[in-house]
């Protein structure tokens, strides 16, 4: 098995690994901040594992450091990231308890920082992203999904809408209109800055709830918690999978993406 690095960044729910071996607490400084995560191996794998946020859901997301985080990321050389968001689902075709693996995005959000090129010293960057995730990384998830008997499903529109609160029902039916088939809180700017930063990266979308106007009950983070929790064993399963599957990034241009990445 070819020696890759692999990182998790686990979002609501999510927020450890235990098929991890010789895991151990790791912090990484970046010129954004000081990134906290676990480092062990798996099936001979070097694999990282960052909450993305906290270990105990103390970071809201329109306050995650996005940048500490795949700078950091970047930092120690990983090679494949693989994403989970909870999500709302506006697509009857993507029910709750589902896994879609999204291939578009909609950016909603409006005060984060969303870029590492922010003008320094006369470098203006303006990346590609007609394919906005990993066709390779995808490729691994679907596979390790399938295999595995889940309900995996290939491509999905994710909107990121700035949060903390839940979307009003007018929203949800102006972002139907839009194309998006489900929406969350945290995959913008991630998966920008993964690009930009030259990582092959994909998400796996998990969609907990109908959006706002399509349920029939008021929403709640508890609800979205507690449909994470008892979906825990087999997403952990599957992303054990995954790592076992990424067997090479090697064909994708994820990484000629980030071939004006600032060096620390």
């Amino acid at each position: 098995m070819s020696e890759l690095n692999v990182a998790i960044i686990g979002g609501s729910g999510v927020y450890r690994q235990k098929f991890l071996e010789n895991e151990q607490d790791l912090e990484v400084k970046t010129k954004y901040g000081t990134v906290a995560m676990k480092e062990g191996s798996y099936e001979g794998r070097r694999v990282f594992f960052m909450a993305r946020h906290g270990g105990g859901h103390t970071v809201p997301p329109h306050k995650v450091n996005y940048r500490a985080n795949i700078a950091a990321l970047k930092k120690l050389e990983v090679d494949a990231v693989i994403a989970t968001a909870a999500v709302g689902t506006l697509n009857t075709k993507m029910p709750p308890g589902s896994r879609v693996i999204i291939d578009q995005f909609i950016d909603f959000t409006r005060e984060r920082p969303l870029t590492f090129y922010e003008g320094e010293e006369g470098l203006v960057v303006h990346t590609d992203f007609s394919d906005p995730y990993c066709f390779e990384v995808r490729k691994a998830v679907l596979k390790a999904g399938v295999d595995l008997g889940q309900n995996m499903i290939d491509g999905g529109c994710y909107l990121c809408a700035e949060g903390p609160r839940f979307e009003s029902p007018a929203e949800i039916k102006m972002f139907k209109l839009w194309g998006a088939d489900l929406v969350g809180m945290t995959n913008l700017p991630e998966v920008v800055l993964a690009r930009e930063a030259g990582l092959c990266y994909a998400t796996i979308a998990l969609p907990t709830n109908y959006a706002a106007g399509i349920s029939d009950e008021p929403l709640s983070y508890e609800e979205v918690i507690e449909t994470m929790n008892n979906d825990k064993p087999k997403l952990d399963q599957l992303l054990a999978e995954c790592v076992k599957e990424i067997n090479s990034v090697h064909s994708c241009s994820c990484k000629d993406a980030g071939k004006h990445f600032p060096e620390e």
